[in-house]
Formats: C-alpha cells, structure tokens, sequence
C-alpha cells in the first residue's frame, strides 16, 4: 500500500521520518525553490530579453509585475487554504506558476512578458505560503527547527546559483529557457503533492471576502509602486508619488477597519493580539528590509570597488550564506531538543547590527578576506532569525489561522525587503552621485546623472581618474546603506529583547480547533 501524509502524523523526535513525509518534503522543497530561484535566473538572463523583444524603457516591470502580484496575492492565498483546504489551494498555485512560467517563455513583446510574468507572480505568492504552512500542519512546533536547514539550504542555494543557472541557461539553451527550465520541476512537485499528500478536506460555509481583497491589493500595490518608483521613476516629492502614498494608507485603513466586520476576514485581526505574533511580523519585517539591501549591496561593492567580476560577485557572497545556512540548522537543532528559542532572536540582532555595522566600515582598501569576515557575522545574525520568526509566529495562533499566520509572516518580510531596497538604494544613489560630483566635478555628475550604479562594461570605459571617484563614491554610499541597516536592526533587537517564550508543542495528534500554544496577548 502507498504510504500517505496526514497532519499531526509527524513522528516524535529521535524517529526516522516515514518515507512518504520525505516525499511530501522534497515536493515542498522544490516548490520553494521555484518562488525563490525565478528572479535571480530571469536577473542573468534580461539583457539578453531586452535584446530580442526591444521594451528597454519598460525592463523594470518585468520584475516589478511579479512581485507586486506576489505581495498582493500572499495574504489571499494563506486565507483560502485555512477555509477551503490547504492541499487544494497549494496544487493550484504551483499550476498557475507553471501557467505563468510557460506564457513568459513564450511571449513576443515586452508588454506580453510583463502579463505572463504578473500571472506567473500570483502563483509565486501562493507557493511560499503553501510550503510554510503544510509543514506547520505536517509537523508539530516542538519539532519544526529541524527543517529550518533545510529551508535555508533552499534559499543560500537559490541565491548563489540563480545567476550561475540564469547564465549557463541563458547561453546554451536561450533565455526561454529561463521559464522553461520551471516546467519539470513544477510537475514532479505536483506529482509527488498530489499522490501522497493528504490534509483534512474543508468546506468554509463563508464566502470569501472580496472586499477585503480589493482595498489589501489596491493598498499593497501602491505601497510596493512607492518604494519602487520613488527617488528613481519619479521625485520622492512628486505627484505621482504623494497620490500613491495617500491611495496607500487609505486603502489599508479602509482595509483595517473593513476586517472588524468581515464575516470571513482575510487577515484576522485577533491574530495580532499575540504579543509573540505582533513581534515576529516586526522582526521578519527587518529581516526582509536588511536582507535584500545586503544581497544588492554587497555585489555592487565587490565588482566596482573590489574589482569582482559578476559571476565571482555571486560567489564571494558564500561567507554571509554559509553562515546562514550553518546557524540556521544549529538553531533549527537546539530549538527541537529543548523547545526554546528566545536566545536566538535576541542573539540574532546583536550580530546583525554588528555584521551591518562592520560591513559600513568597509572602504576602497577593504580586503575580500576582511568583508568576507564581515558578511559571515551578518549571514550568523540572518541564520538566528529567518526561519525562528515563522516558527514563533505559526506557534501563537491557533491551527484553524495556520494559512494567514503564514501569509502574513511572509507578507511582512515582502514588504520589509521592497522597503529596504527603496530606501538604501535612495541613500546610496543620493551618496554615489553627491561623492563623483566633488571628486570628479562635472564629468561626476555627468557619469551617474542617469544612474548611480554603473556596470563593469561602463566602468572601464571611464578615465582612470573618474574611475577612483567612482570606487570612492560606492564605497561612501555602501557606508550609508549599511549604517542605515544596522539603526534598523536595532528595532529588531528591542522586539525580541520582549519576545515571550511560549512552549513549542511536541508530536501528536492536535484538533482542528485547539490551540497550538497557550494564549498570550500584546
């Protein structure tokens, strides 16, 4: 007989898992790897895209359709999944991805490839989600850490070999094949969920609350064009900018207050009424905002200041995502031994304000040796906290809030990372240009009029004395960047100094309806 996965069937600690959860967790594992690895292929691969479909003045959308579709669709999906099954709706997000996946290779224009890779976002937005969320079901908290490896090998593997695959693709096979490559992995995924995966059938008798979808999409899609356009498309002062602001704020207001009466809500607001919860969307937040500014940063400053090429840039980050990867499967361990946690978030912050404030320290004669010391600590802080905050978060709240527990959570970390970018990148223009002009005067000004962020080809065009400004100009405005990421960090470590060590449950059956910790409020 087919061996088959049912919730609350995880074995207790010491046992060796069944083969069919092995199963069922490799399925989870490529499905994630798919939401995380598909930006960092199509990154290699756009100079190629813009040079076949043309659309140059519209190759930011291309990544910007996808994750607004992402951010706005998360919460949506966490929600479904708690009323109407969380096997079905994850089944259905990876065929939209694959639908999305297919269409994008196989489009014929820019503004083609910009709507499949929308349709391709908002399957993105329900893989994540799926994954954190059946192994919440799957697995109980007491014995969740021991995956957290797992989960961080995914994300140090995507990150490292997204541009080394995206190239390799790019160049043998043609950029199509960028999405393509997607297909074989989606399947397997769906055929292994689909045969030995089975969860508790629902049927919610609500219906879904439409409302509330609207004013939390339009809210996050003005929110996301904000941090994306503002200080780069348009002036952070400009127009277009305040009426997304104010579009914005008025929508998740409106969104709020709309959830108090909801029959069905999206984003139940009881849920923040667990202090570990609020704290943890917080944390994650951070952690989204320091994380994807220390990944754009820090290639940048290897390839202009430390002369790095592009692919060697991608490699020399190994020390922050080995760091990563080792702690997180440390915390993952002891968190599973002994069912505590709070030293991690704690510990956590303090490496990262620390690793964020050495990397500020960095300038034109920093060794590679040196900032690799510098990533390692911040990669050891990253480790601490990444993958506890989904598990303290799912940890306070009921099983039935499991989906939107992990939407949210993941949520969070989105916008924390559209936010970090936006406001570092700002930062570190407004430096890189102000540095070029002092240094090399109206050639300064001229070289980065169009853009702070020169590539290797521009660069070694410039005269030699341009040149140097320039290396002065990223490592001044790497320093900004990254001074700003340390005072954020320490936000981090004030909301785990309060964090409350609640009892992670171990193995067993749990109800539908019991709670999988003991209640706590804010």
């Amino acid at each position: 007989m087919t061996d088959t996965v049912v919730a609350g069937a995880a074995p207790s600690d010491g046992v060796k898992q069944p083969r069919s959860v092995r199963v069922v967790l490799l399925a989870l594992m490529i499905a994630m790897m798919l939401a995380m690895l598909d930006n960092m292929i199509i990154g290699t691969a756009m100079p190629t895209i813009v040079g076949e479909l043309g659309g140059l003045e519209h190759l930011s959308w291309v990544v910007t359709a996808y994750t607004l579709a992402t951010a706005a669709s998360t919460p949506v999906w966490g929600k479904v999944g708690d009323m109407y099954g969380r096997k079905g709706s994850f089944i259905t997000s990876i065929v939209i991805f694959l639908i999305g996946s297919a269409l994008s290779g196989m489009a014929q224009d820019m503004g083609q490839l910009i709507a499949f890779r929308a349709v391709q976002g908002l399957g993105a937005g329900g893989l994540m989600v799926g994954v954190m969320a059946i192994i919440g079901d799957l697995i109980p908290p007491r014995e969740r850490g021991r995956y957290q490896g797992m989960m961080a090998a995914v994300m140090a593997l995507a990150m490292i070999g997204g541009p080394l695959v995206g190239g390799t693709i790019t160049d043998n096979w043609g950029w199509r094949w960028a999405f393509y490559i997607n297909l074989p992995l989606g399947v397997i995924a769906l055929a292994a969920i689909g045969v030995v995966l089975h969860l508790p059938r629902k049927r919610s008798q609500a219906g879904i609350d439409y409302l509330g979808v609207a004013l939390l999409t339009v809210g996050i899609t003005a929110i996301v064009l904000v941090t994306t356009w503002g200080g780069t498309e348009y002036a952070w002062t400009s127009t277009r900018i305040m009426e997304l602001t104010a579009l914005g704020v008025a929508s998740l207001v409106g969104f709020v207050l709309w959830q108090t009466r909801a029959a069905e809500p999206v984003v139940p607001l009881h849920i923040f009424r667990s202090r570990n919860f609020t704290l943890m969307s917080v944390i994650g937040f951070i952690v989204g905002f320091v994380m994807f500014g220390a990944t754009l940063f820090l290639p940048l400053y290897q390839q202009s200041v430390q002369g790095a090429s592009a692919t060697n840039s991608g490699l020399l980050l190994l020390p922050m995502l080995g760091a990563m990867l080792v702690t997180s499967m440390v915390a993952g361990r002891v968190t599973t031994n002994t069912g505590r946690y709070k030293i991690f978030p704690v510990v956590g912050s303090v490496l990262l304000v620390v690793g964020l404030y050495l990397l500020s320290t960095m300038d034109t004669g920093t060794s590679r040796l040196t900032s690799g010391v510098f990533m390692a600590v911040v990669g050891l802080g990253m480790g601490c906290l990444m993958q506890i905050t989904m598990l303290v978060a799912q940890n306070s709240v009921e099983l039935k809030d499991m989906g939107v527990a992990s939407s949210t959570t993941t949520l969070f970390r989105t916008l924390g990372s559209s936010f970090g970018v936006a406001v570092m990148g700002a930062l570190f223009n407004h430096r890189v240009q102000d540095v070029m002009a002092e240094r090399a005067g109206a050639l300064g000004s001229k070289v980065t009029e169009q853009s702070a962020q020169l590539d290797a080809a521009s660069l070694a065009k410039l005269p030699e004395a341009a040149r140097e400004a320039y290396q002065h100009a990223v490592s001044s405005g790497t320093h900004g960047a990254f001074l700003l990421g340390a005072v954020v960090a320490v936000l981090s470590l004030a909301a785990a100094v309060f964090v409350r060590e609640v009892p992670l449950k171990g193995a067993g059956p749990q109800r539908e309806d019991a709670p999988v910790a003991a209640p706590e409020t804010v």
